[in-house]
């Protein structure tokens, strides 16, 4: 059916086509936009099908990489087209997913689930070696290179990055085979009496076959024109970035919160059917895949990129990213969290961007 959410991933796409490699001016910015928020929106309907045909933890994992491999290949484009400014791009922006999806959309899907359900209930085994994952993950990648003695900066020897790449892709390999195969049901949604809720919703038959495709394939364009239109808009938002006196790594952080999008907006719609399962799926799959799928193909990028690669954090983000880390495992220990849980992560959030604009 001709709808608007299958209208809008090719029509954004036909847009970024005619604006790549341009500068807009004001009103053809605000158009874009426009057109962003059409295909993000697009993009989470179509996550949807494919999740409701195949199922959790699946569908969960599908938007996570398809996001992740999508932003990995704007870094990269990034990185080896902007010099020696952009040394730092890849930590910030990973960094940057990391605190939006462990804080951002952790924190608001426990908000709006518990101001629905009052209590958010969950797989603590499951929940807690997602975030297991994403600390060593994080420590291994982002923290290690500010302490290693090899190079004078924050950054990896040559046999560092490379044991860091494999470490990071084999880690994120094991954890996807546990959570597709070997311990599936620690990932699925579960009621308050611990008992696990049905894949489907009861409410409406799976899609078919020919409808999960053209879902999976509109959504891969609209992920595209999400990150395209995202790089497109970024003059624009780089001269609002500087007119408001904030430091250009910023612009990073704005460009993360624009692909995370569809994640946040599909998390938050789960937590309000009560499946906070799967919103917990995506915020942690999103900052593992985020670390274990960039660190690799920044790694081999480095055969053909200049200059040095500083992914090392410094003194304000490691502070942060340990606060983040140790609440995050009270909050998902118990099993259960209230919306004290959900406050406590957006302000941790909240200081986070704070702290971007205004070190």
């Amino acid at each position: 059916m001709l709808t608007w959410t299958a209208l809008s991933p090719p029509a954004a796409l036909v847009v970024l086509a005619l604006s790549w490699g341009r500068k807009p001016g004001t009103a053809v910015a605000v158009l874009l936009a426009v057109v962003l928020a059409a295909a993000v929106l697009a993009a989470v309907h179509h996550a949807e099908v494919v999740a409701h045909r195949v199922g959790e933890p699946y569908g969960s994992l599908v938007l996570a990489v398809a996001v992740t491999v999508i932003e990995v290949a704007l870094i990269v484009t990034l990185v080896s087209a902007g010099g020696p400014e952009t040394a730092s791009l890849a930590r910030d922006t990973v960094f940057a997913a990391v605190m939006i999806t462990c804080n951002g959309i952790l924190g608001l899907s426990l908000l709006v689930g518990a101001l629905r359900h009052r209590v958010t209930v969950f797989n603590a085994e499951g929940t807690g070696a997602a975030l297991a994952t994403v600390a060593t993950l994080a420590t291994v990648c982002l923290v290690l290179p500010t302490f290693t003695t090899s190079r004078p900066g924050p950054e990896f020897s040559p046999a560092q990055l490379a044991f860091a790449a494999v470490a990071s892709l084999a880690l994120y390999g094991l954890f996807v085979l546990t959570q597709t195969v070997r311990h599936r049901d620690f990932f699925l949604p579960v009621a308050a009496d611990g008992s696990v809720l049905p894949d489907e919703d009861v409410h409406a038959a799976p899609p078919s076959d020919r409808a999960t495709l053209a879902s999976l394939v509109l959504l891969v364009v609209a992920l595209v024109a999400v990150v395209g239109l995202a790089k497109v808009e970024s003059p624009t938002i780089e001269a609002g970035v500087e007119a408001l006196g904030f430091p250009a790594s910023f612009v990073g952080v704005v460009i993360a919160l624009l692909v995370l999008a569809p994640e946040t907006l599909a998390a938050v719609k789960a937590a309000r059917r009560g499946r906070i399962q799967i919103s917990l799926n995506l915020a942690f799959g999103s900052a593992m895949a985020s670390i274990g799928l960039t660190l690799p193909v920044i790694a081999v990028a480095t055969i053909w990129i200049d200059g040095p690669l500083l992914l090392g954090l410094g003194s304000t983000q490691l502070v942060l990213l340990g606060l983040t880390v140790v609440v995050g495992t009270l909050t998902v220990v118990p099993g259960r969290a209230t919306s004290l849980q959900g406050g406590v992560h957006l302000v941790l959030l909240a200081a986070f961007l704070f702290l971007a604009a205004s070190p």
